[in-house]
């Protein structure tokens, strides 16, 4: 991969559930907007997405889903290489390199697997457990300066960042230690069914998100059953979670100010407003779609991009790999 005096940022997006707009708005339309600004890499996390069963088939086409999706948005792959984790084996040899010296308790204080694990710790994966490490790994190999996170994976980063430290000290100077990347509170897009929990492809009825490649019927469906109140006036109020979500939407797609969206509803209904959001949705997502279905028709584009991309970065993940196993001693 060519020098770069641009700050590098790694980016992971898991390949199951619906990507929807709450993914969109919180992470790849930041990516897309800022591709000129770093010097990216996004990566579809097939492995960690292993660590709860799947459906062999499901997941092969999750992998093409996501991968045309962010095409479609406009990740520009000749820019910003877009691969696969399974197609680079050094993501899972340093993970298991890292797991020898990341101590135990530094894994079971991570709270996402207290979370996911509640329910019963017998049958959860080894893998979900050691999910930290290969995210550190993830971020370690390409020498990464900035991760985009949200609040619930803010943690994994400083988990990285200490094994980072830790392995820095132990055999001298060898990882950049990275920076998390938490977009403001302002920002986070919330379930339409319970706006008091942030949207989510694992989670959540079928009214919980609108996906990026719901149908108009869809999505109009969606916005006009989302939660609001009984107080019927619109304005930007955070201690009216549901309304208030709505015209997050709103904000973020229409790219207006506050005060001007509070002015076009003034004295309207919520229904007026959730229309208005449907069709609003409906028309920034038309495009999106159109170009998705464009890729989708023909799986060889995807695959040849995903490969190609996966063998210009190899050599950067290798190159941190041979440097790893060289200072401890393996080989």
């Amino acid at each position: 991969m060519p020098a770069s005096k641009k700050e590098r940022v790694f980016s992971g997006i898991q390949p199951s559930g619906n990507v929807h707009i709450g993914n969109y708005l919180g992470a790849i339309k930041r990516w897309v907007d800022e591709q000129d600004r770093f010097d990216n890499i996004f990566c579809i996390v097939d492995l960690h997405a292993i660590t709860v069963p799947q459906d062999p088939k499901t997941l092969r086409n999750k992998i093409r889903e996501v991968a045309a999706l962010l095409l479609a948005a406009g990740i520009n792959p000749q820019h910003s290489p877009v691969f696969v984790q399974s197609h680079i084996s050094a993501h899972a040899e340093l993970a298991w390199i890292l797991n020898c010296i990341t101590p135990m308790g530094w894994m079971e204080r991570m709270i996402q697997y207290k979370e996911k694990s509640s329910a019963n710790k017998e049958r959860v994966s080894v893998g979900l457990f050691d999910y930290p490490a290969l995210m550190a790994a993830d971020i370690l190999l390409y020498r990464t300066d900035l991760v985009p996170v949200g609040e619930d994976q803010q943690q994994h980063v400083e988990l990285a960042r200490d094994i980072a430290q830790r392995f820095n000290n132990t055999y001298g100077e060898t990882f950049v230690l990275p920076k998390a990347v938490v977009p403001a509170q302002s920002s986070r897009i919330m379930g339409l069914d319970n706006p008091a929990k942030k949207m989510s492809k694992s989670s959540g009825g079928a009214k919980h998100a609108v996906s990026l490649l719901d149908s108009p019927k869809i999505i109009r469906a969606k916005i006009m059953s989302a939660a609001t109140d009984s107080r019927n006036e619109i304005r930007f109020d955070a201690t009216r979670p549901g309304i208030y979500n709505l015209l997050l939407i709103y904000e973020q797609f229409s790219a207006r100010k506050r005060a001007d969206i509070e002015r076009e509803f003034s004295g309207k209904g919520y229904a007026e407003l959730k229309n208005a959001l449907a069709d609003l949705l409906i028309r920034h997502l038309e495009p999106l779609q159109a170009r998705y279905k464009e890729l989708r028709s023909d799986e060889r584009t995807i695959e040849s991009i995903v490969r190609e991309s996966a063998e210009r970065i190899r050599p950067l993940a290798e190159k941190t790999l041979q440097t790893v196993k060289e200072k401890m001693g393996l080989g």
